[in-house]
């Protein structure tokens, strides 16, 4: 701190680094990924959201931020206009209740009704929040669907019968 960096006390989990964290605007890799996808690859892209940069006198410079790998997944998924945008995480569903005896994993949802979920406060802004706001996104902006589940579960996401499942209506 004492070289104007911010930090904050996470308790148990130690003193964490705080950087600005911009929403993603574009993906300069995206016309490479979609080239691969073209060539028959599977192409696992934007895990960690990206080195964040501006463009500056036509030439790009790094900035010190952190980019949300799920808007970056998001926006990524769109460009290449992907089918399915399918967010991995640690758990197989996205729940509302969650940590309370009335824990309900979601299964198919509206994106209306997601958003419903979100703005009564069933998603953590550190964990499931950014994950619920990135799928919501993708679904609104392409109007095809969106999972979030478990890498386990990931082929079967893919195909819809796992994880939560964002649809447009």
């Amino acid at each position: 701190m004492d070289h104007g960096e911010t930090w904050e006390d996470r308790g148990e989990k130690g003193w964490r680094r705080v950087v600005a964290s911009p929403e993603p605007r574009d993906i300069l890799d995206a016309p490479a990924v979609l080239a691969l996808i073209e060539a028959g690859f599977v192409v696992v892209a934007n895990g960690g959201g990206g080195i964040p940069v501006v463009r500056k006198d036509g030439r790009l410079h790094g900035v010190e931020a952190v980019i949300d790998k799920d808007l970056g997944a998001a926006l990524l998924a769109q460009l290449v206009e992907a089918d399915t945008l399918v967010v991995a995480t640690d758990v197989p569903n996205a729940v509302i209740g969650y940590g309370t005896p009335d824990a309900e994993p979601i299964g198919e949802v509206t994106v209306a009704r997601l958003r419903e979920y979100a703005a009564a406060g069933h998603f953590a802004s550190g964990s499931m929040g950014p994950k619920v706001d990135a799928v919501c996104r993708f679904v609104e902006a392409t109007g095809r669907r969106a999972v979030i589940s478990s890498l386990d579960n990931i082929l079967d996401a893919v195909h819809g019968n796992a994880g939560t499942v964002v649809v447009p209506t």
